[in-house]
């Protein structure tokens, strides 16, 4: 599924923004099996239960959101920026692609 119009940032681009304390909330939409196997700090917020919880999500700095791969944070950034929060921004490649070139020792479920 692909969103032309989707912010969409790599893991080069949150790095920075984490070294730099680059204000954003970073919010993990997999499932709570998958995250007890690794996970990268920030929010956790069931895909399932997203579209209820917006009001959790700050409005006032970039929203991050990821999945393993980064297609269930694509369908999720779309939804959400479908509902009017301009705001969030898709993790491309996901947590798979944050351990393959950040963290070579985090294991993904």
């Amino acid at each position: 599924m692909n969103h032309p119009t989707m912010n969409e940032i790599n893991v080069e681009t949150l790095k920075r923004w984490r070294d730099e304390n680059i204000p954003h909330t970073l919010v993990d939409i997999r499932e709570p099996y998958e995250r007890e196997v690794s996970h990268i700090e920030g929010m956790h917020i069931p895909m399932g239960d997203i579209m209820q919880r917006m009001d959790e999500l700050p409005t006032d700095h970039p929203v991050v959101i990821h999945c393993r791969s980064g297609s269930r944070s694509a369908a999720v950034t779309h939804a959400l920026t479908a509902h009017g929060l301009d705001n969030i921004h898709n993790l491309k490649g996901g947590i798979t692609a944050w351990a393959e070139r950040m963290d070579p020792n985090l294991e993904v479920a």
